[in-house]
C-alpha cells in the first residue's frame, strides 16, 4: 500500500500521544484535523499548524455541506479518538475503506461510555482497548486489532486512565501503520450480544454500604480523581471517599450497616453488608484538603441526607 491518508477526528490527552506517533510515521499522511465542536482542543489547534494541515471545525459531520468537503481529500480512513458526534452513513462512507475508532472497552463487552470507571465497579482483573470500525450502531462494528491489559488490585480510575491515554496512542497507530494487514472481526463471532454501559450521570456517585466490602472497595476506586468521588453523609455533611483498603481476613457477621466499628491510625472500619472495610481518604464536599477520617465508633455513615 502506498502512504495512508487518514483524517483525524479527535479531542483531548488520549489524541495527543496518538498524533505524536502517527505524525512520527512516514507511511501515515494526516491530512486535515476535525476536533469536537464543543472544545476545539488547542493542542490538536497547534499539531495543525505544525504539520500545516487543516484544522477544519463543524457542528454537524454529518451534513451534506460537510461531507462534500471531505471527499475533496481523497482520504484512505477516518480516524476517530474521543471524538464525540454521532457518526452516520453518510461521513461514514466517505473515505475509501470507512471510519475506525479506537475505544477504551474490550468490545464486544464494554460497549458505551465511561468503560474504564465500569470495569472497576465489574471487580474486573483486565481492561481491553479495541480499533474498531465504525457503523450505525454504538461500537459495534467490526474488531479491527484488540489487546488486553492487568487490571492490579492498586490500579484506580486514575492509573487506568493514564495507561489507555498511552496504550490507545500505541494500538492506534500500531492498527494504522498495519492497515493492509488487518483482518476485520465480527463481534457477534465473540458474543453474540456483548454489554453496553450508559454514562454516568449526577447521583451516581453516591456511596452505598449496603453491598460487600469487596464492592464498596472498587466503587471507590471507580469513581475516586479524576472522576467525582464516591459520595457519602455524615448527619447533614456530604462528604467524598477517596480511597479505602480491604481488610484481610476481615469476619462475616450481621450489625448495623455503613456503622464506624473501629479505627486505627490509618482510618476508620466500615461496617458493610457482608465484612467491613477501611475508609482511609475522605474531604468535605467544598474543601480540598483530604484527611485520614476520624469518626468515632458508632458513626453511621448514609448514601444520603439525614
Amino acid at each position: 500500500m502506498n502512504k495512508l491518508r487518514i483524517g483525524y477526528f479527535a479531542d483531548g490527552p488520549w489524541s495527543h500521544k496518538a498524533i505524536e506517533l502517527i505524525s512520527a510515521d512516514p507511511n501515515i499522511d494526516i491530512l486535515f484535523i476535525t476536533p469536537r465542536y464543543d472544545t476545539q482542543d488547542p493542542v490538536l489547534k497547534k499539531w495543525s499548524e505544525k504539520l500545516n494541515i487543516p484544522f477544519i471545525v463543524s457542528e454537524n459531520v454529518n451534513s451534506q455541506e460537510f461531507c462534500r468537503e471531505m471527499r475533496g481529500f481523497d482520504a484512505d480512513v477516518f480516524v476517530s479518538m474521543s471524538f464525540n458526534q454521532i457518526l452516520k452513513h453518510e461521513i461514514i462512507n466517505v473515505p475509501k475503506f470507512g471510519f475506525i475508532n479506537c475505544h477504551a472497552g474490550a468490545l464486544p463487552f464494554y460497549r458505551g461510555r465511561n468503560p474504564l470507571n465500569w470495569v472497576l465497579i465489574n471487580g474486573e482483573t483486565e481492561f481491553g482497548i479495541t480499533v474498531h470500525q465504525v457503523d450505525s450502531g454504538i461500537d459495534t462494528g467490526d474488531i479491527l486489532l484488540q489487546r488486553l491489559y492487568p487490571i492490579e488490585l492498586n490500579d484506580d480510575y486514575g492509573t487506568l486512565l493514564n495507561k489507555a491515554i498511552t496504550e490507545c496512542g500505541n494500538i492506534l497507530h500500531d492498527a494504522l501503520s498495519g492497515f493492509d494487514e488487518l483482518v476485520p472481526k465480527k463481534q457477534t463471532d465473540i458474543h453474540p450480544v456483548g454489554t453496553y454501559f450508559g454514562m454516568r450521570k449526577h447521583g451516581d456517585e453516591k456511596l452505598s454500604f449496603k453491598n460487600t466490602s469487596l464492592d464498596v472497595f472498587n466503587f471507590i476506586r471507580a469513581i475516586t480523581y479524576p472522576g467525582p468521588g464516591a459520595r457519602f453523609y455524615v448527619g447533614g455533611s456530604e462528604y467524598i471517599a477517596w480511597r479505602s483498603e480491604m481488610i484481610e481476613n476481615a469476619p462475616v457477621y450481621k450489625a448495623t450497616i455503613g456503622e464506624v466499628v473501629g479505627r486505627s491510625n490509618k482510618g476508620v472500619v466500615i461496617k458493610t453488608a457482608d465484612t467491613s472495610i477501611l475508609l482511609t481518604e475522605i474531604s468535605k464536599v467544598g474543601c480540598n484538603e483530604r484527611i485520614i477520617p476520624t469518626f468515632r465508633i458508632g458513626t453511621r455513615l448514609a448514601d444520603h441526607e439525614r
